[in-house]
C-alpha cells in the first residue's frame, strides 16, 4: 500500500468515488488529490485533497477524504491525511483546516476545534456553504503541520491493510463454456 499524487487518468475514477460516497467536490481539480494504492493490484482505495484558497492570506484546507467501503479502518485514509499535511508543510503552510463532521477521527492525528469566528475569510464563507449543503453539523478544526500524529496501530494496519471483501473471481475454463477440451478442436490446432 502506498499513497501517491493523482494523474490525469484518475480523474473519471475520483469523480465516480466521490460521487458515490457523497463528498464535497467544490471547484473539483484532479492535480489537487493524493490516491491510495494497493501495490499488489494496483487498485486505487482511497483519496483526498489539499485545497488551497488564495487570499491575504493563502489558506489550506484538506477535503474530499475517502476510502472505499472494504478497504476502511486499516489506516488507509490516515495515511492520505498525512501525506496531505507532509503536502502543506512543502507548500510552507504552517495551519491546515479541515471542515468536518468527522471530529473524534481527525482529532486522533492532532486537530483541534478551531473558533468559527477566527476562520480566515475564504474558510468562512465555504463552512456557511457546506453546513448548508451537506450537514449542520460540519465544523472546522486546525492542525500546526509540525503537530500531525500518526497512531501506531494506524500505520501497522496500513502495512498489512487489504480487501474486506477479497472475492476473487474463480478462474474460467473451457467446461464452464460447454467445451470438452479433450475432444475440441481449435481454429489454429496444427494438429501437433
Amino acid at each position: 500500500m502506498y499513497v501517491r499524487d493523482a494523474k490525469n487518468r484518475d480523474e473519471v475514477w475520483l469523480l465516480d468515488q466521490i460521487d458515490a460516497l457523497g463528498i464535497d467536490a467544490e471547484a473539483f481539480r484532479s492535480r489537487d488529490y493524493v490516491l491510495a494504492v494497493d501495490e499488489e493490484s494496483n487498485d486505487r482505495v482511497g483519496f483526498g485533497r489539499l485545497r488551497i484558497h488564495t487570499g491575504d492570506p493563502d489558506v489550506c484546507e484538506l477535503t474530499g477524504i475517502g476510502v472505499l467501503d472494504s478497504w476502511r479502518g486499516q489506516g488507509v485514509g490516515a495515511h492520505v491525511i498525512e501525506r496531505l499535511v507532509a503536502e502543506a508543510g512543502d507548500q510552507a503552510f504552517e495551519t491546515v483546516y479541515v471542515l468536518t463532521d468527522q471530529v473524534d477521527y481527525l482529532s486522533q492525528f492532532g486537530f483541534d476545534r478551531a473558533d468559527h469566528k477566527q476562520l480566515p475569510d475564504q474558510l468562512s464563507a465555504r463552512l456557511e456553504r457546506k453546513q448548508d449543503h451537506l450537514d449542520a453539523e460540519v465544523v472546522p478544526l486546525a492542525i500546526g503541520v509540525e503537530s500531525f500524529e500518526m497512531p501506531r496501530r494506524l500505520r501497522e494496519a496500513f502495512k498489512n491493510a487489504h480487501s474486506e471483501d477479497e472475492s476473487t473471481e474463480p478462474e474460467e475454463t473451457a467446461e464452464d463454456f460447454g467445451i470438452d477440451p479433450s475432444t475440441a478442436t481449435y481454429k489454429y490446432d496444427t494438429g501437433r
